[in-house]
């Protein structure tokens, strides 16, 4: 009867010790909520107010063109904000990815503070770039 009791004893659990598990799915959660602000970045800029007509809800995300208060430009697309060294690679990029989809929207986004030759100037390089019609984003009047 001994050894019976002592067979018992030796036997395996056949069992899973799962809080181990969630600990570690516990840090990537802490991960993933801390890292998921810097994932979707844009650029700021502060916009002029004007009325006008809002954009189509029905057309595709637009390819937004930015220049900040310093005169730094980028172009962000699906939130994805790039910073451009010159308006020669902007213009470059933005007809690369009117290439891949040509119906997409293109609007310029300029900061109330920059220079007026500045938002010009990147709307002229738009246009050698090939883009048709270039829409201006604006904050509207309270």
């Amino acid at each position: 009867m001994q050894s019976a009791r002592s067979r018992m004893k030796s036997r395996a659990k056949a069992e899973i010790n799962v809080v181990p598990y969630i600990d570690v799915m516990l840090v990537l959660l802490v991960i993933f909520i801390a890292t998921a602000p810097v994932v979707m970045q844009g650029v700021t800029v502060d916009l002029p107010k004007a009325q006008a007509e809002t954009m189509n809800q029905d057309q595709q995300t637009p390819i937004i063109a930015t220049v900040d208060k310093a005169g730094q430009f980028f172009v962000s697309i699906d939130s994805n904000a790039v910073k451009m060294d010159n308006l020669d690679s902007l213009t470059a990029y933005v007809s690369e990815q009117l290439q891949k989809d040509p119906s997409r929207p293109v609007v310029v986004q300029g900061d109330a503070q920059v220079a007026y030759n500045n938002v010009i100037m990147l709307m002229n390089a738009l246009k050698n770039g090939g883009v048709k019609s270039v829409g201006l984003v604006t904050d509207p009047i309270e």
